[in-house]
């Protein structure tokens, strides 16, 4: 058995090279996992293409140092425990050397003010990120998927992965447990008076973000399912899992997309649900949404600058609530597995 571990790491902004790393043995409390699937995030295309400032306006801000090892939507098997045989799922059920997990993306410290109150874990004052924060100059280093091993420090939330669940699928836990802002949109909806069921939804930007809200969507019976992104592919497989309407946006004005949504749901959609990664598709999502509806704003974790919008109208006047999601929580990976 090797020594050492094989990983894809990112020297530098549109710079990646394998190196070796030593295999660690793991210390009381963490685990060594054997990576069978990681997966690439939009915030790691970012990352790759230098636009690093995460957490921006928060008390953890910061930018990405580099090297590191990109990877935080990862399923594996677990190698080892330190000082111990077992350790506790997220369900308090012992896991041992051979069982599958999803890790969790993030190490809350658990002891900050939103960590005490039971706060989804990215409101963490001292969040710890693997692939993001933990770059590849902390020892043991593999602090991302994108790696033959990863290593996992005491406190990460470990998720087991059911029996029947292929690894491949279970490598889009993170990603889909994204989308529980989307619950919370419906009961803000529902608050209005209206049901819960049978909403119209647009979903802004289809790449793997933007499909598992697509997918949540529908398995929660929202009638209408509006995808618009400026890929073909994209939009083909969102009317296999279906789109009741896809807009192409490199062929569409603004005024067309509005029009079509409008046309499509007579009063513009319940829900719009931005997940594109760029800052300029913001305002849009307000203006396409019905009086009274709700926009979630999901792809926005890395700083892209800001847009102008108009409080008054886009917001005030519309009645309009914006949710801003800055990640999962643990409690929506066992759900989305």
């Amino acid at each position: 058995m090797s020594s050492t571990v094989r990983a894809a790491v990112m020297k530098a902004p549109g710079r990646l090279e394998v190196e070796r790393f030593p295999k660690p043995q793991p210390q009381p409390g963490a685990v060594l996992m054997r990576v069978t699937f990681s997966g690439i995030c939009g915030t790691d295309k970012h990352t790759y293409r230098g636009e690093s400032k995460q957490y921006a306006g928060t008390d953890h801000e910061r930018d990405i140092t580099y090297p590191l090892i990109c990877g935080h939507e990862n399923v594996g098997v677990i190698e080892a425990i330190g000082g111990a045989d077992s350790i506790p799922d997220s369900e308090g059920r012992p896991l041992h050397a051979g069982d599958r997990i999803v890790p969790a993306a993030n190490v809350p410290c658990g002891h900050c003010i939103f960590c005490l109150n039971d706060y989804p874990y990215y409101f963490c004052e001292n969040l710890q990120d693997y692939g993001n924060s933990l770059h590849s100059g902390i020892p043991p280093h593999l602090f991302g998927g994108w790696a033959e091993y990863m290593y996992l420090l005491p406190g990460t939330p470990l998720f087991r992965v059911p029996d029947g669940l292929p690894d491949e699928v279970a490598a889009l836990t993170e990603v889909m447990a994204v989308t529980h802002g989307f619950e919370r949109a419906r009961m803000l909806n529902a608050g209005w008076g209206g049901s819960a069921f049978g909403e119209s939804v647009a979903v802004i930007g289809v790449g793997p973000l933007g499909f598992c809200h697509l997918v949540k969507a529908r398995l929660l019976g929202c009638g209408k399912l509006i995808a618009i992104d400026r890929l073909e592919s994209r939009l083909e497989m969102a009317r296999r899992f279906g789109a009741t309407l896809t807009i192409n946006a490199s062929t569409t004005t603004e005024k067309e997309r509005l029009e079509l949504a409008r046309e499509h749901t007579n009063t513009g959609p319940d829900i719009v649900i931005d997940c594109t990664g760029v800052a300029q598709s913001f305002p849009e999502c307000l203006h396409m949404v019905r009086y009274g509806g709700t926009v979630i704003e999901a792809g926005s974790f890395v700083d892209m600058g800001p847009v102008g919008i108009n409080p008054n109208s886009d917001i005030c006047t519309k009645n309009v609530s914006v949710i801003g999601v800055g990640g999962e929580t643990a409690t929506s990976y066992v759900p989305a597995m």
